[in-house]
């Protein structure tokens, strides 16, 4: 096998948090005043440097530059244009670094920007927030320091940016701006700031830079391919810019890849794995890149399992007479997978060998560019290990459980649904919970302390006992409890102290699943999270809930909801198998927490609540694709909740994201209660609920968890009028917009308190 030049190895981006999250614990010390602005920088620094250096060491002969965050790289992005909203603007002027971090967390006086997923990953960008009045202004200081400190290392550097247009794309009207206003209009005032970014990287040292476009794999109208068009037609034509990658990956580019295959640039990134596998067939029907670079993503940036490299090295030969040069490179950004899989002391040997996290990633896409350069001989012993490790995955019992498989088959369509109609039920359950109006309730969890996070430590550490454990959660319990009875909730929870994660919890008590020590992903900011290994098939072997409902229910007499992640959120928020289908994987795990909510019900639950924060976020991004998704979604969630009788009250939860384009699927889920993130999106989803005609209640959140500033009652009641405009007020609830176990005991409590007077002026208003 021959190129045409020589290939190299690359990748889009790499994980930001180090081996022991020491950007995380560098950025929290910062914000507590413990860690120096100095100190901060100089940890970010030396964790670029150490990815720089890993890469190298993996055989990525051109690294990226620009990925790294110390939050966000939409973010990043709007400083580096300098969108800056207006209520930001003294404070980023003030002080750059106190700026961008207000910008992503708010402050007492200024609320942060939007917050929502980027694409159909779990990871939060936050969303730029521009008007006709927008002034763009050219920041290219922190492209420029990193590119030179990768350059004085003496790597290849490739700086990246996120392109123009999904910038744009990505933005919404600012508070106060007209909702139909189309930031894509500013396009002409954003190139000449983009020219500026280029003009000064190529002063630095760039010999290319990367734009990535992700936007132009979704469905996008004549006027939008038009615009991108005209962008890298207008940046082309720059006299003064390095040689320009326009980078695409989640999926195929369809019709906008003749149009970046026609624009003059010198090159394209394309994804070639999963759903995005169309681009090849798609390549050779616009008759293939002619003189450009082709860089070629055939290894799966987003799972964690071993490469097929026979399948890629395939592929990567189709490309070569597609295009001038092919480079090999992973799908997208390794961003969203863990560091180094070989932290992992703890997992199945069977299994850890079918692992690969990013620096395996790495490590396989320079071995592929290496049998790209030097043909299949030069690594026929590699390709002899990863054969035999596919196979032993391919055959392994662990994968497969026929008892799981015959209850999967047997299951027909009237196990997902429920035997009363909403009407019926929503008055058997007003009966049997004799609620106020407007009735107010958490999401689910409350602070994690550091006490309760020592606690699981000493219990992983054998420092403790499970009875001692038990003890110290029962306590926990107890004042979570009383502190809600003090505050005035209505419907209690128990707080989830024994919870290490939604999905982690879950996936440690279920057959299938693994759980890793070190395999942490950032979800925003400085949240990381450890998603779950699914490696097999699915089963609940006993209660995992139960008996601390049970325990917390005994020490009231109001509602105490059960609470459970549902079935698509197990999923999304996991690292799936990906040798079936997920329709099959996601009726497993239904069936699992089926029994979950059976047995929570005769515990004596009257509130149970699944959440799926997930559904919207693996939507498709293809329209085309969206039916079967949302058919099965929908499906696993009834399977999941249709069991109960008609007096036992279904809550979910939802939260960041866009929820327009899944309103049907929402009223499909046949919740009787559902709550949602409202706060950041100023109320919008109680107007989208409303002009869909959602027939359920709804609690549209008030309070932004995500933020440490405390609202204030008028807020509070502000966003409860603006709900109450859309959603009457026998079906409207008063909630935060997500759980509190990532804020602080003294905000959650006046945040709280904020809540419930809210809601209680409110009654008081409406009964006058």
């Amino acid at each position: 096998m021959t190129t045409k030049s020589v290939a190299a190895a690359t990748v889009h981006g790499y994980p930001r948090q180090g081996g022991n999250r020491e950007l995380k614990k560098a950025i929290e010390g910062y914000w507590k005043g413990t860690v120096t602005a100095d100190a901060l920088r100089s940890t970010a620094a030396e964790l670029r440097r150490s990815n720089w250096k890993q890469l190298a060491e993996a055989g990525v002969q051109e690294v990226p530059t620009g990925d790294f965050s110390l939050y966000d790289h939409v973010l990043d992005t709007t400083v580096a244009v300098g969108a800056i909203p207006a209520r930001h603007r003294d404070a980023v002027a003030a002080d750059p670094l106190d700026g961008y971090f207000a910008m992503a967390r708010g402050t007492q006086q200024a609320p942060p920007l939007e917050m929502t997923k980027w694409f159909d990953t779990n990871y939060h960008y936050l969303v730029p927030e521009l008007g006709p009045e927008t002034d763009f202004a050219a920041n290219p200081d922190k492209a420029v320091a990193e590119l030179g400190e990768a350059l004085a290392l003496g790597h290849t550097a490739r700086p990246v940016l996120v392109g123009p247009i999904t910038y744009l794309l990505l933005a919404k009207p600012a508070p106060g701006v007209a909702a139909d206003f189309q930031p894509l209009t500013l396009l002409d005032r954003l190139l000449p700031v983009y020219a500026q970014l280029l003009a000064a990287l190529r002063a630095a040292g760039a010999e290319w830079v990367q734009l990535d476009e992700p936007a132009l794999v979704q469905d996008r109208s004549a006027a939008e391919l038009n615009a991108a068009a005209r962008a890298y037609r207008e940046l082309g034509a720059l006299t003064d810019r390095p040689k320009l990658l326009v980078a695409s990956y989640f999926d195929r580019l369809g019709e906008a890849l003749p149009v970046l295959a026609k624009a003059p640039v010198e090159g394209l990134a394309l994804d070639f794995t999963g759903p995005a596998a169309g681009n090849l067939t798609d390549l050779a029907a616009v008759g293939g890149l002619g003189g450009k670079r082709l860089v070629a993503g055939v290894v799966d940036g987003r799972n964690i399992w071993i490469n097929d490299l026979a399948a890629s090295l395939t592929t990567l030969g189709t490309l070569l007479g597609l295009a001038e040069t092919v480079d090999v490179a992973t799908s997208c950004s390794l961003l969203h997978v863990p560091l180094d899989a070989d932290a992992e002391r703890d997992i199945d040997p069977q299994i850890h060998r079918w692992l690969a996290f990013a620096r395996q990633k790495a490590a396989e896409t320079a071995l592929l560019a290496r049998g790209l350069r030097e043909g299949t001989g030069a690594i026929t012993a590699q390709l002899a290990a990863n054969r035999a490790d596919l196979a032993s995955r391919a055959t392994s019992l662990i994968t497969r459980d026929p008892a799981v498989r015959a209850r999967a088959a047997a299951v027909t369509d009237a196990d997902t649904r429920r035997d009363a109609p909403y009407p019926d039920r929503a008055e058997a359950q007003r009966a049997r919970l004799q609620l106020p109006p407007l009735p107010t309730t958490t999401i689910g969890s409350f602070p994690q302390t550091a006490e309760l996070r020592t606690a699981r430590a000493d219990l992983n550490a054998g420092r403790i006992d499970a009875a001692d454990y038990r003890k110290r959660m029962e306590a926990e319990i107890r004042e979570v409890i009383a502190y809600q009875e003090q505050a005035g909730l209505d419907v209690l929870v128990h707080g989830e102290p024994e919870r290490n994660d939604m999905v982690q919890y879950f996936a440690e008590q279920l057959t299938g699943y693994l759980a890793t020590r070190h395999g942490w992903v950032q979800s925003y900011g400085t949240r990381y999270v450890r998603p779950p290994v699914l490696a097999g098939d699915i089963s609940r072997p006993q209660p995992m809930t139960v008996d601390w409902y049970t325990y917390a229910q005994s020490l009231t007499d109001r509602p105490v909801k059960g609470m459970l992640t549902g079935p698509v959120t197990m999923l999304a928020w996991s690292f799936v198998r990906d040798d079936q289908p997920l329709a099959d994987t996601a009726l497993q795990v239904a069936l699992a927490l089926r029994d979950e909510v059976t047995d929570l019900e005769t515990a004596g639950a009257a509130v149970i609540q699944v959440d799926e924060p997930a559904l919207r976020e693996t939507l498709p991004l293809r329209a085309a694709e969206r039916p079967a998704y949302l058919a099965w979604a929908t499906e696993s969630f009834r399977l999941t909740t249709s069991g109960v009788r008609a007096d036992t009250q279904i809550h979910t939860h939802m939260c960041y994201a866009e929820f327009g384009a899944i309103m049907t699927a929402i009223d499909d889920l046949d919740a009787d209660v559902i709550s949602l993130e409202a706060t950041r999106s100023h109320m919008e989803v109680a107007g989208e609920l409303a002009e869909a005609g959602y027939p359920r209640e709804v609690g549209p959140g008030v309070w932004d968890i995500h933020s440490p500033r405390v609202p204030s009652p008028e807020e509070a009641l502000e966003l409860l009028r603006a709900a109450l405009a859309a959603i009457p007020a026998d079906r409207l609830w008063v909630n935060p917009d997500c759980g509190l176990k990532t804020r602080a005991w003294p905000e959650t409590r006046a945040s709280i308190d904020s809540l419930v007077t809210a809601a209680r002026t409110l009654r008081t208003e409406l009964t006058h």
